[in-house]
């Protein structure tokens, strides 16, 4: 009879190969913030996707806290979690690895068609297939097809077979979404009549100029949480202006300016952006 591997000797091991390791609770998901960053009060990596200042400990912050550190790894916090986890999560682009998620037999079958040939993870209902490179992640690319990669998690089930191959243009070409042609065009001050018709609610560009200046100003005011400042403040306006294709370019490099000013990477200001969109369904 073959004695089970703990999740945290599997880490280790994943951990001293360069993959960065987290454990995951039951239903497969990652431990949720402890008390001291709940709702966000540490200041970094909102709904736990950003990367921020927290230095919490625990495996607190998802895909985040996947470390390589064998000390962290075995530390009492991360330890407290293993007793309760079920299996190990890593994070793919952390690796410098693309997992392309393959959820039925139809997925499957597509991608022995459309993807180059790599290593392959048998799953519970499909395959990963493991491909070396990192991109943005992005779910239901088509269906039955996930993409993980960099700021999401996977889960390890096993070293796999097959020879892995260098990450393609064609699933790169997955991440990217045709334009709508019922979109309105980037600098468009009226939306596309609903069911009551009508003009863009906000009237007048000085009424949108007024609300960017003001979201500049919070930003360049902050004297600390700026993570949580930008975030927030990226969340009002999208609140605001977000549904009814007033933004341009031009107003969000504004606000990339300012919080680069206060000392946010671009990778920091595109992550916050791309957070506050998804918390509000855009």
């Amino acid at each position: 009879m073959t004695t089970p591997v703990h999740p945290q000797h599997t880490a280790l091991s994943l951990a001293a190969s360069g993959v960065p390791v987290l454990p995951l609770r039951r239903g497969k998901v990652p431990f949720g913030n402890c008390p001291a960053c709940a709702d966000n009060a540490c200041g970094g990596r909102p709904n736990m996707k950003t990367p921020g200042p927290c230095r919490c400990s625990a495996p607190c912050h998802a895909w985040a806290a996947a470390t390589t550190a064998p000390a962290v790894i075995v530390s009492p916090a991360w330890a407290a979690a293993w007793r309760r986890a079920v299996c190990v999560g890593y994070h793919p682009g952390g690796a410098g690895l693309t997992v392309v998620d393959l959820d039925d037999v139809d997925a499957i079958a597509w991608a022995r068609t459309a993807l180059p040939a790599t290593r392959t993870v048998p799953t519970t209902r499909g395959q990963h297939w493991i491909y070396r490179g990192a991109m943005r992640s992005v779910n239901a690319v088509r269906p039955g097809v996930d993409i993980k990669s960099t700021m999401a998690y996977a889960r390890y089930l096993g070293p796999g077979t097959g020879t892995m191959a260098e990450l393609p243009d064609a699933v790169r070409a997955l991440a990217v979404k045709e334009p709508s042609p019922a979109s309105p065009a980037p600098h468009a001050a009226v939306v596309p009549a609903g069911a009551g018709g009508g003009e863009c609610p906000h009237r007048t560009p000085a009424y949108l100029d007024r609300g960017i200046a003001m979201a500049e100003q919070r930003i360049t005011e902050a004297s600390s949480a700026v993570h949580t400042t930008v975030y927030r403040t990226f969340l009002a306006v999208l609140s605001r202006h977000g549904r009814c294709g007033c933004l341009t370019d031009t107003h969000v490099a504004r606000l990339f300016t300012a919080a680069q000013s206060k000392g946010e990477t671009a990778r920091h200001c595109t992550d916050a952006w791309t957070n506050a969109r998804t918390t509000l369904g855009l």
